[in-house]
């Protein structure tokens, strides 16, 4: 006969037996607790009711100086790029919200002149260098006089997207004259690329400039075609990553991959494919689609962005932010796709993104207004324009005849 088992061991495997049942059955099921009625947070006509709760946070800053002064302030202190970036998002989201709901129009001009006059006025007295970050400050620039792509890129968006609400006769120049700049810039290198930072080209800053260069074009009757084809052709050929097919996120003016190992990275290439859509929109889906393959995850219903492809794994920045150790999850990378989903009418992976922003940003919902605690005023920028983002491209593919 054998050996009878105690019956505490027995009850305790039942236990243990009843817990895995439990959670095979629950834990597929969590993620509905959070999981967003798509509706609340972005709809196709008008402005969804969730994205004007949180554009009533980043309304009230540039509406109360005082406020605005203590906000911005905080975010020079903590990370200067993403100050400025902010101010980009932002506007980004009020020419959209302009776009869609008339109700916005005034309101939204009014403070996209406010933002475009500051940063203006900021770099005119402290310099371009003011929004970048200390590394930016030492020299070591390979084009003279030394400009910042970063900074150069995204004003020109700013300008481009307010004028595409309604024309602006004093922003009309200056747009002209950084798209000039830039596209002067971008031709001394063999790659069409042009610095953010010392011998420092960045893929997110530079598509950013060639959207700006393509809605110059639609506003003022200009034409770049041929330098945005060249662009494009140049990338594929020598910006791409062989093993994911992705292009890479840093390189010198060369075209050399930076010197830190720095190949796709989620927290430029999301981004990238949103703004080449309009500059060629093959491309964008094509690199979408590969960044969906290589860099887009869920889990339970949960999703995420890797930072990394797998077989491709970078170092950690500023740009990245913590990475999740074995996941290789990403906030900033999350927070840039959810825009990417959005761009690509993406509903599935949009959808579990929010999931888990709702479930691990811890969203706070009070006096009207929603913000994400876990993250910043950058953070909540990009989840507006993400919310947002649709009329301010199509504006532009209908001036177009695309």
């Amino acid at each position: 006969m054998g050996v009878k088992r105690p019956f505490s061991t027995n009850i305790f495997l039942l236990k243990f037996l009843a817990l895995l049942v439990a959670a095979a059955v629950w834990l597929p099921c969590v993620h509905l607790f959070y999981k967003p009625d798509v509706g609340q947070y972005r709809c196709k006509n008008g402005v969804s009711s969730k994205a004007r709760m949180v554009a009533a946070r980043h309304l009230g800053i540039w509406t109360d100086p005082t406020l605005r002064r203590l906000e911005l302030q905080k975010m020079q202190n903590r990370n200067p790029e993403w100050h400025f970036m902010s101010r980009t998002f932002f506007v980004l989201a009020l020419a959209n919200m302009a776009l869609s709901d008339s109700e916005y129009k005034q309101q939204a001009c009014d403070i996209i002149d406010a933002i475009i006059d500051n940063t203006i006025k900021l770099e005119q007295e402290k310099g371009f260098e003011h929004f970048l970050l200390s590394y930016g400050r030492v020299g070591g620039w390979i084009m003279h006089p030394p400009r910042s792509q970063f900074f150069d890129g995204e004003v020109a968006l700013m300008l481009g997207a307010r004028r595409l609400i309604e024309e602006k006769a004093s922003y009309k120049p200056l747009l002209r004259e950084q798209v000039k700049v830039m596209v002067s810039r971008m031709s001394r290198s063999p790659v069409l690329c042009a610095e953010s930072y010392p011998d420092e080209c960045w893929t997110f800053c530079n598509t950013v400039s060639l959207a700006a260069i393509r809605i110059s074009d639609v506003l003022d009757g200009t034409d770049h075609s041929e330098f945005l084809s060249s662009w494009v052709d140049t990338a594929s050929r020598k910006l791409i990553d062989h093993k994911s097919g992705l292009l890479i996120s840093a390189f010198g003016v060369d075209g050399t991959p930076a010197g830190c190992g720095f190949g796709p990275e989620g927290s430029t290439i999301w981004m990238a494919t949103h703004m080449l859509q309009i500059v060629n929109e093959q491309f964008a889906t094509d690199q979408y689609r590969l960044a969906r393959e290589k860099l887009g995850r869920s889990i339970l219903g949960f999703g995420y962005s890797r930072e990394w492809p797998v077989d491709s794994t970078g170092p950690m920045d500023i740009d990245s932010g913590p990475v999740v150790p074995f996941f290789g999850a990403s906030a900033s990378a999350s927070g840039l796709a959810i825009v990417a989903a959005a761009a690509f009418d993406d509903t599935d992976y949009f959808t579990k993104l929010f999931t888990s922003m709702n479930f691990a940003a811890f969203p706070k919902e009070s006096d009207g207004e929603l913000r994400y605690q876990a993250g910043n005023p950058l953070g909540d920028a990009v989840v507006l324009y993400a919310m947002v983002q649709g009329p301010l491209w199509n504006n532009v593919k209908r001036r177009s005849g695309q």
